[in-house]
């Protein structure tokens, strides 16, 4: 039987013209359900969408209930409620978006209209219009789907955690219950994705999001925050149970990562905040996990650490420094200092280092330069605070010659400076506008740094070498430490880290050390420099190995710029 035939005996003949053009109009839309109810709700029409929709035959459906028949349980209720309002008083049911049930007991999500015919005699009948909206909600439901997901890595995303958290929040605090969160960083990460190239990075990070979910096994939430941090919402946990998770998550990356035919080893550091305790919103349980992640990393990585009260209040001291810090140059609080090398053998000033003094406004002590250096060099502050000091020592270079006093100053050049794309032209062009030659400013860097440069930075040095650029080696031994790393380097000068020095007349394991590296570095034709010299028995140390130049306080501290040219009139007095 077609919905066309939908003029049957049990329908009354009398319908007007008005209302069977309405049903012709209905009953020939596609997708559209239509159902007539007599008034104690039993089926009297079923169209061919109806059977489409909801599964039931026509013969199935004719002289059943409404309510037992696509009405799931919970609204039952409320639909033989709203059926009776409008039966008794005139009030018809709202149109409204329903999740209606399917013969095989799933749901059906449809707009539903309603329309009560015969409404001037003993036997109205209601009518229900309902439009399929299956697709348009699988449609909306991919879409949330993609909107809460990672793309990646399949796991829930940002967005997912930040709903998800504050409702975990809203449970635990109706039960009193304590729970963890976790945020993860892979250590190192940055360094495999430049070597191996993004598309491995990508394969690596679907790696860990596979790897961490067979490690946390359902009892939890996981969710990649972004980039290679991740987050984990546990089950209720108390501290002891959160040390356990760490553990079992960090000890979960003890086996390397097969990418592209090689083992990649990876590990995690862990900052966890305890709910209630850390906070009561998901910000602040956020904020402070991630806080006490980045005291792991600053630990040594692959580790774990909770955050604390007293770990905040070592951060806002950080913060408030910070903050000072970036008023620094506006407020002139910046000095160098300037520390001699001397050479060995004759005694005589040949160089000084110019080191970085901070004297906050505020007063109070001065800052290490351990201490607001790294701060520095974690924004572009460290480009500004190196242009000053390059300013700053080319002026008293020039100041110095105008006294007769001619010596090459060493400044130190940080990685975040190195990368500029201008570094060297402004370099260049600072020693032009003071009337400076090539040999005049000496530049220092780390091994760490050299290592890690790309071949235009490693060209760069190479060109400024040329022109007569001294380019010391700083710290030698406390990064990499291997000596078949010299020779790729277009340096002149290797400064070996004062902790070699410091046992090595005396220790023979350390005097081998020392003595190995002068003679591979005067094997390829470096000149050396002993840092942190600080007793006579150092400095002939120093001299039978044939060191060149020293520095240390035996022989100056760094010194401010009168200090230094007293030094260097007693000095050059005293080899006259």
């Amino acid at each position: 039987m077609h919905s066309k035939d939908w003029q049957k005996t049990d329908f009354d003949d009398s319908y007007d013209a008005a209302e069977q053009k309405f049903l012709e109009l209905i009953c020939s839309l596609t997708k559209v359900s239509i159902q007539g109810y007599d008034k104690h709700r039993n089926v009297i029409y079923w169209n061919d969408s109806s059977e489409d929709i909801y599964g039931y035959s026509r013969d199935e459906a004719l002289g059943q209930k409404l309510e037992a028949l696509i009405i799931p349980p919970p609204m039952r209720a409320e639909v033989l409620r709203l059926h009776s309002q409008w039966l008794e008083q005139g009030i018809p049911i709202p149109s409204a978006q329903l999740p209606l049930m399917h013969k095989d007991g799933s749901t059906v999500h449809v707009f539903s209209s309603h329309v009560m015919l015969k409404t001037h005699t003993d036997s109205p009948e209601m009518f229900c219009i309902d439009i399929d909206l299956s697709e348009q909600h699988a449609a909306t439901e991919k879409l949330a789907q993609m909107a809460s997901t990672d793309l990646l890595t399949g796991l829930p995303n940002r967005r997912h955690l930040e709903t998800t958290l504050q409702s975990r929040i809203t449970s635990a605090a109706l039960a009193k219950e304590q729970f963890a969160l976790l945020f993860l960083d892979l250590d190192m990460f940055k360094e495999v994705n430049d070597s191996l190239g993004h598309s491995w990075g990508d394969e690596l990070l679907r790696g860990v999001a596979l790897r961490l979910q067979q490690c946390l096994a359902g009892k939890g939430l996981i969710t990649r925050f972004g980039g290679d941090e991740f987050v984990v919402v546990s089950d209720a946990l108390d501290e002891a149970g959160a040390a356990l998770l760490a553990e079992k998550l960090t000890h979960c990356f003890h086996d390397a990562f097969e990418l592209g035919g090689e083992n990649v080893r990876i590990t995690l550091s862990v900052g966890i905040s305890m709910f209630p305790g850390d906070g009561n919103e998901a910000g602040d349980l956020l904020k402070n996990a991630d806080l006490a992640m980045y005291d792991a990393k600053a630990k040594g990585r692959n580790r774990y650490e909770f955050f604390s009260a007293a770990l905040s209040e070592q951060l806002q001291e950080v913060r408030t420094l910070s903050a000072q810090l970036h008023e620094s140059l506006v407020n002139n609080e910046f000095e160098l200092l300037y520390q001699p090398q001397f050479d060995l053998m004759t005694g005589t000033i040949t160089a000084c280092e110019a080191l970085l003094r901070w004297h906050p406004a505020h007063g109070g002590e001065n800052v290490s330069p351990a201490v607001f250096i790294p701060l520095a060099e974690r924004t572009d502050l460290i480009v500004q605070i190196g242009r000053w000091v390059m300013q700053q020592a080319c002026g008293q270079v020039k100041r110095w010659q105008k006294k007769g006093i001619n010596l090459r100053v060493d400044i130190n050049v940080s990685a975040r400076e190195l990368v500029e794309p201008d570094y060297f032209a402004r370099l260049d062009a600072c020693r032009l506008s003071h009337g400076l030659t090539p040999q005049d400013i000496g530049i220092e860097l780390t091994e760490n740094i050299l290592i890690k440069a790309d071949n235009d930075v490693l060209e760069a040095l190479k060109q400024q070498r040329q022109k007569g650029v001294e380019i010391s080696i700083d710290d030698f031994g406390v990064g990499y430490s291997s000596l078949s790393y010299l020779r790729q380097f277009p340096v002149s000068h290797l400064k070996i880290d004062r902790t070699f020095l410091k046992d090595a007349p005396s220790k023979a394991y350390d005097s081998a050390l020392m003595e190995a590296i002068v003679n591979v570095g005067h094997k390829l034709d470096l000149l050396i420099v002993a840092e942190g010299v600080e007793t006579e028995e150092q400095a002939r140390y120093c001299k039978e190995l044939k060191v060149e130049y020293a520095q240390g306080y035996l022989f100056a501290k760094p010194l401010t710029v009168d200090a230094f040219e007293a030094l260097f009139a007693k000095t050059s007095r005293g080899n006259q």
